[in-house]
């Protein structure tokens, strides 16, 4: 009864990185970025003529949502999609139609 049944795990072996697909999805991540910040901009325009009694806006970008992953023909992605406070308690959402909430996978990587 002195046999151990137990086992050492083996360890995964480390990914090898691919410089030119490190690029592809740094690329890819800076593209997403701007994309989602251009439709903010067009966002936050509409309510641009909407201010508090103060003379504040009040609609305001307020940092970003936490940083998630998306999956793509390249690989994982981490993106981040900024929010948006409505300082006139009017429900003013802001949802990136590119990246909408609980998206996973982009649909090019779909196969």
């Amino acid at each position: 009864m002195t046999d151990s049944t137990l086992r050492a795990l083996s360890q995964p072996e480390p990914q090898v990185t691919d410089p030119l697909h490190e690029l592809l999805r740094r690329g890819a991540r800076d593209l997403i970025a701007k994309a989602v910040e251009a439709e903010l901009a067009t966002f936050l325009a509409q309510y641009a003529d909407q201010r508090l009694d103060d003379g504040r806006q009040a609609v305001v970008r307020n940092g970003y949502l936490p940083e998630r992953t998306v999956q793509t023909g390249i690989g994982d992605v981490s993106v981040q999609v900024p929010k948006v406070r409505d300082r006139s308690g009017g429900g003013a959402r802001f949802n990136s139609s590119l990246l909408p909430p609980y998206l996973k996978r982009l649909a090019a990587s779909r196969n």
